[in-house]
């Protein structure tokens, strides 16, 4: 059995296999020490995608990996036993899947009554949307989300799949799943957490959702003080195709930001004067793109609140990144490190992905279902 270490170590996690929100929270917890076992179905969860190198499927670091045909009432049986020994599930098909399958909240909390299934879906598990299918960018949309990015006069840009697939699900499911099982300790009651992805978004929406209360923005894209409006919030190109970010927003950074940038124009101190932002972003613009990223970033000082925007290809170089230790190579692959950082128990990636199945009888073995 591998040995674990962190603030988890000693919780025992089955994950049944899906994609996205669901791996990514198993991987947050196994990589604080919890032993989680992923139940995958013949063929994989990510047949789908052709993927013929388990080991760079970072979402499935630290985990081992049990193949089960739940179709079959003996593998379907095997499952079930695991789970009486877990002290959580993780659960990430659509609304009513599990069930269907039988292993569905009722089922395993009937076996096992101090038992915390956590489960994530786009919808929620119940609502007129709850049986439809989606993406991340479907649950952004109708939470607001996607609404609020991008440029003014242009169409909402796709933030990748951070925010609902990453944050809104995985995490927000790993926070409700923690929470719960701190409870059950007390309790010795377990309980199902119902991380739907849209109250995800909808939870990360509250500093927007105040800065609209407060009237510092309305429902207009790309024109608040910090989503691309302001001169002094603002994504600039540089001389050599590259970019900075600027988030000068205090008066004594924006101050610093200005004298070191060389922009002296009165005109700069009306830095809320809403008329005046295009004109002043226009101006920094020009300035910023006489010089190449890189000698700008050895110009600004920490007050400043300037960032160079970098690629993955060279965000694990930077000296910062690189002495906190960010990111790390397994091989090849680049990946980022567990966290958050613990002074007395900390996490650590245990081994690398397993491919399907590749634990099936080591695990068995371990936890008692096998003589």
């Amino acid at each position: 059995m591998r040995k674990r270490s962190g603030p988890l170590a000693g919780l025992k996690v089955i994950e049944f296999a899906g994609l996205g929100p669901g791996p990514f929270c198993g991987m947050l917890l196994a990589d604080l020490g919890a032993e989680v076992v992923q139940i995958d179905r013949p063929g994989g969860a990510m047949a789908a995608f052709a993927v013929s190198d388990h080991r760079r499927n970072i979402l499935n670091r630290g985990k081992r990996s049990v193949v089960l045909d739940l179709k079959k009432l003996e593998e379907l049986e095997i499952a079930l036993k695991l789970v009486d020994r877990a002290d959580g599930v993780i659960e990430a098909n659509r609304a009513g899947v599990a069930e269907r399958l039988g292993i569905g909240p009722d089922v395993c909390l009937a076996r096992n009554p101090r038992l915390v299934y956590g489960r994530v879906t786009g919808w929620g598990q119940t609502g007129p949307l709850a049986d439809w299918a989606g993406h991340d960018i479907n649950y952004i949309a109708l939470a607001g989300a996607l609404h609020v990015c991008g440029r003014e006069g242009e169409k909402p840009a796709i933030p990748q799949n951070f925010v609902a697939d990453m944050g809104g699900g995985g995490l927000y499911l790993a926070f409700g799943m923690l929470a719960a099982l701190l409870e059950a300790r007390q309790s010795g009651k377990g309980q199902v957490v119902d991380a739907a992805m849209i109250e995800g978004v909808a939870l990360q929406l509250s500093a927007v959702l105040a800065l609209r209360a407060f009237g510092a923005i309305d429902d207009r894209r790309g024109t608040g003080p910090i989503g691309g409006g302001a001169h002094f919030y603002e994504v600039y190109e540089t001389k050599d195709g590259q970019h900075l970010a600027v988030g000068a927003i205090e008066p004594q950074f924006y101050r610093t930001f200005l004298k070191e940038a060389g922009l002296d124009d009165p005109i700069f101190e009306a830095q809320w004067d809403r008329a005046r932002w295009p004109m002043l972003k226009e101006q920094v613009a020009a300035r910023l793109k006489e010089r190449t990223r890189d000698d700008w970033v050895a110009t600004f000082s920490s007050e400043a609140c300037v960032a160079p925007v970098l690629s993955l290809a060279e965000v694990d170089q930077h000296p910062h990144m690189a002495a906190r230790g960010v990111f790390f190579h397994d091989g090849e692959v680049m990946q980022p490190a567990p966290g958050p950082r613990f002074s007395r128990t900390p996490g650590a990636v245990s081994a690398p992905p397993s491919r399907p199945g590749e634990d099936t009888q080591d695990v068995l073995r371990d936890w008692g279902i096998l003589i």
